[in-house]
């Protein structure tokens, strides 16, 4: 299959892992595999393998980049004779991934960044005032030691009773 969209009409069940080895044009540059698990069933939304629609397409997404450090002229060339495509504004049946998509998943980051920063703000809060009364417990307890060895000091040196010497 060489030209979009890429679909393939098969049965079974299961998943597989593809090696997909890219060769370039351009022949300094050496091969690349990469890897994508092919699935022969879709997921709910739970996470859980649906078997109920057999006529619902199994989509997967992985996202692969392929980085060239000082590519050879030729290359480059190639690489850049296109405009880098970009997001359309809204999705679509056919299009998942969209400008909107992408500021709906960077509130949702937003989000969950706040409320990290309100529970690390609560348990540090927490944390202070707990360090806090530890320290008065224990400002409590010294006092309260030096108290009681200054009453077995007074009671040592002034005892109440007269001591006398006996023998055995």
């Amino acid at each position: 299959i060489e030209n979009p969209p890429f679909e393939i009409t098969e049965t079974g069940w299961g998943e597989f892992e593809l090696s997909i080895k890219l060769q370039f044009i351009e022949g300094s540059e050496k091969p690349v595999t990469l890897y994508h698990n092919l699935r022969l069933h879709s997921y709910e939304d739970d996470g859980s393998i649906s078997t109920s629609s057999k006529n619902k397409p199994v989509q997967s997404f992985q996202y692969d980049e392929l980085v060239f450090t000082d590519p050879p002229e030729t290359l480059y060339q190639i690489l850049t004779m296109h405009p880098i495509p970009t997001l359309p504004a809204k999705p679509s049946p056919n299009i998942l991934y969209s400008l909107q998509a992408e500021q709906e998943e960077l509130r949702k980051i937003d989000e969950a960044y706040r409320k990290v920063q309100e529970q690390m703000t609560l348990y540090k809060n927490r944390n202070d005032k707990i360090t806090k009364e530890l320290e008065e417990v224990k400002t409590e307890l010294e006092q309260t030691n030096r108290t009681f060895y200054k009453t077995v000091i007074i009671v040592i040196e002034n005892p109440p009773f007269e001591i006398t010497e006996t023998g055995w």
